[in-house]
């Protein structure tokens, strides 16, 4: 429902606008339109089909109107969801007044009391948050991930949200199709936020599933983002180009 909810809502943004380009790369998905605006959703490429072709439509795409790759959104086909998603942000995420820009955290305000669940592993939230409140548990893909402490199975997810104060929950969730089964999870939370570069900054799709803040980003240098995405490249080197915002219209 969060996907076809998200399809509906961009198709009233796209205005006849067109792909211009678009770049696969190993950890994101980029594509630009040709008003200049750009949109990212990350890659799960440990998931796509292995073989010689991922994307039966490669080629094709540069030159189509960007309602007909909006109808990727909610498709059961991984790579396609993705490209949809990054479409959808391209036509969404526009550097327009109601965003704050700053640290999610400073937004939310976790405190001493707060039993904070995690998914996705966003490092640069984790320290503070330690600091700051009574447990912090972070359910993640455990592989490549070390033996980084409070880091558990993310199919547990499902079971710890409900003893939760506050859910931060990545919006990859969007994308591999966990999102709806999360935010469910996370129903009886105080706060529920959707953080990360693939986040579609649209209040009205997310504010009806309980949704009470979306963290994303917006492009401000597109070709340079789509560069650094076509050389594998991540939200480190995206730095100067993008500006990470917050949707304070969701609380």
């Amino acid at each position: 429902m969060i996907l076809t909810s998200l399809k509906e809502f961009a198709l009233t943004k796209s205005r006849n606008r067109q792909v211009t380009d678009v770049c696969v790369g190993l950890c994101y998905t980029a594509v630009l339109l040709d008003n200049g605006s750009a949109g990212l959703a990350y890659t799960f490429r440990h998931d796509i089909p292995p073989g010689c072709v991922c994307f039966y439509g490669g080629g094709s795409l540069a030159g189509r109107k960007a309602e007909e790759i909006l109808q990727f959104v909610d498709s059961p086909d991984l790579l396609e969801r993705t490209l949809g998603i990054a479409t959808a942000n391209a036509l969404i995420n526009e550097d327009i007044n109601g965003f704050t820009a700053g640290d999610t955290l400073d937004i939310i305000m976790p405190g001493k009391d707060d039993v904070v669940g995690m998914v996705g592993y966003f490092g640069p939230l984790v320290p503070r948050l330690k600091k700051i409140v009574k447990e912090l548990r972070i359910f993640e893909k455990v592989e490549g991930k070390g033996n980084i402490p409070d880091v558990y199975p993310e199919q547990e997810a499902f079971a710890f949200l409900p003893e939760c104060s506050i859910a931060i929950i990545t919006s990859t969730s969007l994308i591999n199709q966990t999102m709806g089964k999360l935010i469910d999870a996370s129903q009886d939370c105080k706060k529920v936020v959707l953080v990360g570069a693939s986040t579609p900054l649209a209040e009205d799709v997310f504010r009806p599933f309980g949704v009470d803040l979306l963290s994303g980003v917006i492009v401000q240098d597109p070709r340079a983002v789509l560069r650094v995405v076509s050389e594998s490249g991540g939200m480190i080197n995206f730095k100067g180009y993008i500006k990470k915002v917050n949707c304070t219209m969701c609380t």
